[in-house]
């Protein structure tokens, strides 16, 4: 069979020997096994830098209900979380930090809501849009550790306690901080946030901005959302299920930083 022409999107050798035990859930022999792995993870990463729908899939990838199958597989296994979070560590120990964070960075951004997610779909006031929230997690390097998917009306300290939850289970109760914006003023989301032994520190604007205002610390977070947003999958929400929005995020954090993880092992 002619090899076909590599997609930018395709994950090198090194990469590859690094995230397949996170994604082998069965033996690669397997008889029921159509398709190769490798294929099918490359022609996910396809889609989500693309953002083409499903049936636009190129013919040399393995056909979409497929790959799609297989990526539900592995987003309910949590494989694209665990590599996150292995490859997160790494980077960490590698930059001179401790391999689990002290503080992380909360906040929120609303994708416009699109005929397949608008069943699910909130209005935001405040963005005056409608569609779901994604809010994330993220330690001071900008790395994900946890986020949510709610509908875009949802309040951002309503998330506090179970946000405070994911992260102090991903990194075994290590943080003890987490800077946010106004949006979680308020004594009910700094008690839920200190139930998890976090403290809310609220960054707050020294004065009235006009235009674009880089606030300490806050920016983190920012910069991981304009990250993610690279991906034209995640310029909105084009999924029927949030589980399917949530878990093409971390893939998204898994193209992002694998290579730097593939480099180091390869050198």
């Amino acid at each position: 069979m002619t090899p076909r022409k590599p997609y930018p999107s395709d994950v090198s050798d090194e990469e590859w020997q690094f995230v397949l035990p996170y994604l082998t859930l069965m033996s690669e022999e397997a008889p029921q096994r159509d398709h190769d792995l490798r294929e099918v993870f490359n022609a996910v990463r396809w889609l989500i830098r693309t953002g083409a729908s499903w049936r636009m899939m190129p013919h040399d990838l393995p056909p979409w209900p497929a790959v799609y199958q297989q990526m539900q597989r592995w987003i309910k296994a949590g494989g694209f979380e665990a590599i996150v979070h292995d490859v997160r560590m790494i980077l960490r120990f590698k930059d001179g930090r401790g391999v689990q964070p002290t503080a992380a960075i909360l906040d929120s951004r609303t994708l416009q809501s699109t005929p397949e997610s608008g069943a699910r779909a909130g209005y935001d006031g405040a963005k005056k849009r409608k569609g779901s929230k994604v809010h994330l997690a993220v330690d001071t390097l900008g790395h994900l550790l946890a986020l949510m998917v709610t509908p875009a009306n949802e309040q951002d300290r309503a998330q506090v306690a179970a946000l405070a939850q994911k992260v102090q289970k991903v990194t075994g109760g290590s943080v003890e901080v987490a800077f946010v914006d106004q949006g979680y003023t308020g004594e009910n989301a700094a008690q839920a946030a200190a139930e998890h032994g976090i403290t809310l520190d609220v960054i707050k604007h020294a004065e009235a901005k006009n235009g674009f205002v880089l606030l300490p610390r806050r920016w983190v977070v920012e910069r991981s959302f304009a990250w993610s947003s690279r991906f034209r999958r995640l310029a909105r929400d084009y999924e029927r299920l949030s589980q399917t929005l949530a878990g093409f995020h971390f893939l998204a954090f898994v193209c992002l930083f694998l290579p730097k993880v593939a480099s180091i092992f390869s050198s």
